[in-house]
């Protein structure tokens, strides 16, 4: 059995960037993803663009240089992808985690191939795992996905998006340009206000030109085969459709944390109790880094703003003197 300073659960950016603090530092340390190199930004949508410009994608002071001022998806796989490889990051890929409990001051780390143990332990996987459902019936139809890929796939055929946030309307917009008919089912009053400011204008004027159907203040009722229920102030309407893209946001495997013995807020929010100046949780030695810290709020981290995790936890690991 293995044994480290430090596993780190989740090979996104800021598990890469935790790794290469520990490596710097000369710590023994693994990162477990259990995807390949951060999984989480391989499953975004082809064509996605970042919000933030490259310069606050970067992580340990490493350039990050792409064609535009804010990089597409494929920009950020080589970066990242570029740094693992080129620092020789002691990595785990296809590595899924299913265990960590911790007995005398020891984490052991369960995954489906491997047992790790370690004297600390890094949580930093994100919230993109588990979709926010909309449980109704016909949610489970093949026709109906919660994640988006590629907008050939909907071409000349009848869609349905049900979102008002950025994924939910990058969607939109690419599968209407590739021939799709487009139906956008919202919520609210109106197009989310944290949609990205250059795309927004975009989707108020196709929705005001007629392009793009769109159904505010309405809430899905029922999928069925051939067909969409969907309840509106002007009451209920079935559209024909051939496929539904559910993009209603995502959760932490909150689960996972409290099997951990992390404490959860008890309202809405359910916000990890973790020391926002080392990172370190309820648990002594377990540490929070990255997106998962927002709980329920996920708008509230990003990579911009999370990179500094990294420097807070290993140096709190270092002033512990544990090693």
């Amino acid at each position: 059995m293995a044994q480290f300073d430090i596993v780190i659960v989740g090979g996104g950016p800021i598990g890469i960037a935790c790794g290469l603090e520990a490596k710097k530092k000369g710590l023994k340390y693994i990162i477990l993803e259990k995807g390949p190199i951060v999984n989480s930004l391989f499953n975004y949508p082809v064509n996605m663009q970042f919000f933030s410009s490259s310069e606050r994608l970067e992580i340990d002071d490493i350039p990050f240089i792409s064609k535009e001022a804010k990089p597409k998806r494929n920009e950020a796989l080589e970066y990242y992808r570029r740094i693992v490889t080129g620092n020789q990051l002691n990595i785990r890929l296809f590595e899924k985690v299913e265990k960590v409990a911790k007995s005398d001051n020891q984490f052991e780390v369960r995954t489906d191939k491997n047992t790790f143990t370690a004297t600390n332990v890094i949580i930093a996987t994100g919230f993109y795992d588990l979709p926010n459902l909309l449980n109704v019936p016909g949610e489970d139809l093949p026709k109906v996905s919660h994640y988006y890929k590629d907008p050939h796939f909907y071409a000349s055929q009848k869609l349905a998006v049900i979102g008002a946030s950025n994924s939910a309307i990058d969607a939109a917009l690419e599968c209407w340009r590739k021939g799709s008919d487009v139906s956008l089912i919202i919520r609210g009053p109106e197009v989310g206000q944290r949609v990205k400011y250059w795309v927004r204008p975009d989707i108020i004027n196709r929705i005001e030109e007629g392009s793009i159907k769109a159904y505010y203040n309405a809430t899905v009722k029922e999928i069925k085969q051939n067909k969409i229920v969907i309840d509106t102030p002007e009451g209920t309407i079935e559209l024909k459709n051939d496929f539904v893209l559910a993009l209603t946001g995502y959760m932490p495997n909150f689960e996972f944390l409290e099997n951990l013995g992390i404490e959860l807020s008890d309202d809405e929010k359910r916000l990890p109790n973790y020391d926002p100046e080392t990172m370190e949780t309820n648990v002594k030695g377990l540490y929070l880094a990255g997106v998962i810290c927002g709980g329920m709020e996920t708008h509230k981290w990003f990579i911009e703003n999370s990179r500094i995790h990294a420097k807070l936890i290993i140096e709190h690991l270092l002033k512990k003197e544990l090693f």
